[in-house]
């Protein structure tokens, strides 16, 4: 999957989730809650030496651990960020995009309000 249409997804994804804003952050598209709070980093081109498309995801309490346990070939602890339970996800191995988009809601209940996060669910 070329690196426009890997974007375009996980943009789709993120910015279908109540008060969601898109905005640069080190060269690659960000996703914040309220444009505060960051919950997925996309980085189409690769990070540094690591070349393949990727994106780190907020996540809750031994997320991290047990999907990297579970599947070490697509997640991975992203550096900068992977000490505060940050989920990295491979995107170059023809992903899951049902997954992804699980990965990416769950990655903004990590971090949104209760409202939103009841908005979300068909409360409000």
């Amino acid at each position: 999957m070329d690196t426009s249409a890997t974007e375009q997804r996980v943009r789709g994804i993120c910015l279908g989730l109540p008060e969601v804003v898109e905005r640069d952050s080190h060269g690659s598209p960000a996703y914040f809650v309220r444009g505060k709070r960051g919950f997925v980093h996309l980085m189409a081109g690769g990070h540094h030496d690591a070349g393949f498309p990727q994106m780190w995801c907020a996540a809750g309490p031994g997320v991290q651990q047990e999907l990297i346990a579970a599947d070490p070939e697509r997640f991975f602890r992203p550096p900068y960020v992977g000490h505060r339970g940050w989920l990295g996800v491979r995107l170059d191995r023809d992903p899951d995009w049902s997954e992804i988009a699980e990965v990416c809601t769950d990655a903004y209940r990590a971090v949104a309000p209760k409202g939103l996060i009841e908005k979300l669910d068909g409360g409000q």
